[in-house]
């Protein structure tokens, strides 16, 4: 999907006391705070449960690797410890259902609660490898980054660290998930480890650090009501038809 579509605008006003900043595409971005309690409110009871916004997450995700790259069929997920890796093990299943036969997850830190251990069996079932250790990601057509999302802050520790490197170096096409793993998530690149995605999918609404990024950027998670998107401030895209996903035009220019 190549289609310019109308974007969002989170107002100032709605958000008192959290950070925001207009882009200069006119895109309202979110700050660390207002992305983490616009989560809280989707996910009150009763409301959506984690899983649910995981799902539809992951299936944003897989939507916009398969349009910016729709040959690939080697595909490898890093995926982190937190909701970006359960995003990222959804993708993966999805991505293996598109038609990727060569589907591959690294996920060296696994947490212990069903939700994630459901994931990993479902990725199993489809003979999706899940393993620990880090291949030459020059196997692969494209690697999705799934590492870090907008809750996390400080340097990466081991065994992330060396992954991101091994992230930072790679001339295989990459893929950003919600944020880029090691950007601060309203400053961008000011750490140690710098990756430079080719695409960026944002979730929900972009982050204040996308004013940073210069790639192919889509906006995906089309799930939020009108009382979430009223309270924020928030004018959702049009998506087209029944899409998950679209891009937004001319954002690195």
């Amino acid at each position: 999907m190549r289609r310019a579509i109308g974007l969002f605008v989170l107002t100032r006003h709605a958000c008192r006391g959290m950070s925001t900043l207009t882009s200069r595409k006119g895109v309202t971005l979110l700050g660390q705070e207002a992305a983490i309690a616009l989560d809280v409110d989707l996910m009150e009871s009763p409301g959506f449960s984690i899983d649910q916004l995981m799902e539809l997450a992951g299936l944003s995700v897989a939507c916009a690797v398969r349009d910016a790259y729709p040959a690939a069929d080697g595909i490898l997920i890093v995926a982190g410890p937190g909701n970006n890796g359960g995003d990222g093990l959804v993708a993966a299943r999805h991505l293996w259902h598109f038609g990727a036969r060569n589907v591959r997850v690294v996920y060296p830190k696994r947490p212990s609660k069903p939700l994630f251990r459901n994931l990993v069996k479902q990725c199993e079932d489809l003979r999706i490898p899940v393993e620990d250790a880090m291949p030459d990601t020059a196997g692969f057509d494209v690697v999705l980054d799934a590492v870090f999302g907008f809750s996390f802050y400080g340097e990466p520790r081991a065994p992330f660290d060396e992954i991101l490197r091994d992230l930072e170096r790679t001339s295989t096409p990459l893929v950003s998930v919600d944020t880029p793993s090691g950007w601060h998530v309203e400053d961008g690149p000011t750490g140690p480890v710098k990756l430079a995605p080719d695409v960026l999918v944002s979730l929900t609404a972009p982050k204040k650090c996308a004013s940073h990024f210069a790639g192919r950027h889509y906006v995906g998670g089309r799930f939020v009501p009108p009382r979430v998107a009223e309270k924020y401030g928030l004018e959702l895209p049009p998506y087209p038809g029944a899409s998950q996903i679209l891009e937004l035009p001319n954002w690195g220019s």
